[in-house]
């Protein structure tokens, strides 16, 4: 059963929360200030304060998600989209952001959506994503998110990499942490070589 929006806003992504296991993370390595950016299974628009609004497009195949977050952050750009189109412009974005999305994704459609990454992004454009991962070593937390992740498709780091480097990015790795006691994630950006 999926969460209804004003509750999965409330208690899964309340703002102490996004802040400190998101936002604090990619602050410390990027700076979105006077950037495009696509937030790309946007949700219920938990992050679009990263950017300002008039920088900023959320996009997410759930349309109530969407609804709420337009509703949440009116000054914001939010839209829904289904298939594997993304509905921009080729070269408008500076950056894509992508908060725990792919591991929802089947590989197939993972790699259709790494060629529109491709598309949209600007040359110097960069993707940043925060997914959970399965990490060697640590049986608790992989088996807890194998059994309570609504995610079919959490995947080792190898995995999550291979998609980008096959579709001629390249990744950095920039941290591997912990979240809430059970969850790993891994935390990374991939660029257009």
């Amino acid at each position: 059963m999926q969460l209804p929006p004003s509750v999965y806003h409330t208690f899964v992504r309340p703002k102490w929360f996004t802040k400190k296991y998101i936002q604090n993370h990619i602050q410390q390595h990027f700076d979105f200030a006077n950037k495009k950016v696509l937030d790309f299974g946007a949700g219920t628009g938990a992050n679009c304060t990263l950017s300002s609004p008039e920088h900023y497009f959320g996009i997410d195949p759930d349309k109530r998600r969407i609804d709420f977050a337009q509703k949440k952050y009116p000054q914001y750009r939010f839209g829904s989209f289904s298939g594997n189109e993304i509905p921009a412009d080729d070269q408008s974005f500076d950056f894509i952001l992508i908060i725990a999305v792919l591991h929802h994704i089947p590989p197939e459609q993972i790699t259709n959506y790494i060629k529109e990454f491709k598309r949209v992004l600007k040359a110097d454009g960069k993707v940043v994503a925060i997914e959970p991962c399965f990490f060697e070593n640590s049986h608790i937390s992989n088996w807890f998110m194998k059994r309570y992740d609504k995610g079919e498709y959490i995947r080792n780091e190898d995995e999550y990499i291979k998609y980008f480097t096959a579709g001629d990015f390249q990744c950095t790795v920039l941290k591997k942490f912990k979240k809430c006691f059970f969850y790993n994630e891994l935390y990374f950006t991939a660029f257009l070589s």
